[in-house]
């Protein structure tokens, strides 16, 4: 696509493109007024000069001359979501097909070498432009908040069931992480403006690039079986994979930017129907974690039929296994015949023994 068949979206808020899920949670983490500029004023002690001295040093520093394909389709994705000052770019010498946002104050994106080699313009700039929704979002700010926070609460490991309360904590910071992931897929998706660039660019990332031996539909087909929820086993087996990740997996992250394309959330961004950065002061913390709420609850509803399955399978068992428990203890308690001596069943019988003996036989 030419640069002028992009849609500019000036002021657009990261609200726009946040996931549900991670907005109700970024948007009640910037109430906290005060937090943010401390732990910006405490960076030091994350070595931040010491990441970008060691990246002078060893990478590449993308600019007009140095990297100057990269660096076009940097300023285009930034010229479309109004990001304003871009920070640092570097490319280092890694054949992983990746790329990452790091810092609090002076964010610095890194691009793998072997993201460039594989991606084609437009798939790299759909992942340039993911790596700036994380900045605009302020991802790495509230991620390192929370994981200071996270550490402050390992005083819990001294309560009763502590330990069960820090993984509460941790599982639920990695979720919110993951669905971060899918906040910054829509940014770079508005950035490109190309839903099939962005799903080769997933393809490439979960083939090691050999998009040529892959098709579209076999790729998104693979991830409806991968949430298909006809057995409940797999469900599970889904919340254990992914409880430790902190990125969903590729596949799934192509069919979630399918999906959000799909619902028409997309094409209402383009059509200038977003959130302005003006009005994120006035963002509701009830509103947006009402949003959440909706989504875990579509997600939830997505279960409804393998989970209601094996629940009326386990609750005809348990209603079968307390009618007979229930017989059980009914024999028990009714009560027998007793002699006056109160002997019981042997008392009885042993009467009945002296009584055959005594009476004659009745022929």
């Amino acid at each position: 696509m030419s640069e002028t068949s992009r849609i500019p979206l000036p002021s657009i808020s990261s609200r726009a493109w946040e996931h549900p899920a991670d907005r109700g949670a970024l948007v009640a983490l910037r109430k906290l007024r005060g937090f943010d500029v401390i732990l910006r004023q405490l960076s030091g002690f994350l070595n931040e000069r010491a990441v970008r001295m060691l990246l002078l040093g060893s990478a590449v520093r993308a600019d007009e001359r140095q990297f100057a394909r990269v660096y076009r389709l940097y300023r285009e994705a930034g010229e479309v979501l109004d990001a304003g000052e871009l920070p640092e770019l570097f490319i280092r010498a890694d054949p992983a097909i990746n790329a990452l946002t790091i810092g609090l104050d002076h964010p610095v994106i890194v691009v793998n070498s072997g993201m460039v080699d594989v991606m084609d313009d437009d798939e790299l700039r759909f992942a340039l432009g993911h790596e700036l929704g994380h900045v605009l979002s302020g991802h790495a700010v509230y991620r390192t908040l929370l994981s200071v926070l996270l550490a402050f609460s390992t005083s819990l490991f001294a309560l009763p069931l502590g330990a069960l309360g820090v993984r509460a904590v941790m599982a639920a910071l990695l979720e919110w992480q993951r669905k971060s992931e899918l906040s910054a897929d829509r940014a770079g998706l508005l950035a490109d403006q190309q839903p099939e660039a962005a799903l080769r660019a997933h393809m490439k990332m979960a083939s090691g690039g050999r998009i040529d031996e892959l098709d579209a539909g076999a790729f998104l087909a693979q991830a409806g079986e991968y949430h298909a929820n006809d057995d409940v086993r797999d469900v599970l087996l889904r919340v254990l994979i992914v409880e430790s990740q902190t990125h969903p997996f590729a596949v799934v992250r192509a069919a979630e930017l399918d999906r959000w394309v799909r619902s028409g959330g997309y094409q209402e961004v383009l059509d200038g129907q977003y959130p302005r950065r003006d009005d994120d002061p006035n963002a509701s913390i009830s509103a947006e974690a009402s949003a959440a709420a909706r989504h875990y609850g579509e997600e939830f509803a997505r279960l409804d039929e393998s989970l209601g399955r094996i629940f009326a399978d386990l609750g005809q068992g348990l209603g079968l296994a307390r009618d007979w428990l229930a017989d059980r203890l009914r024999d028990l308690s009714t009560p027998r015949p007793r002699d006056d001596r109160g002997r019981g069943d042997r008392g009885r019988d042993e009467r009945d023994d002296r009584e055959r003996r005594s009476d004659p036989p009745d022929w």
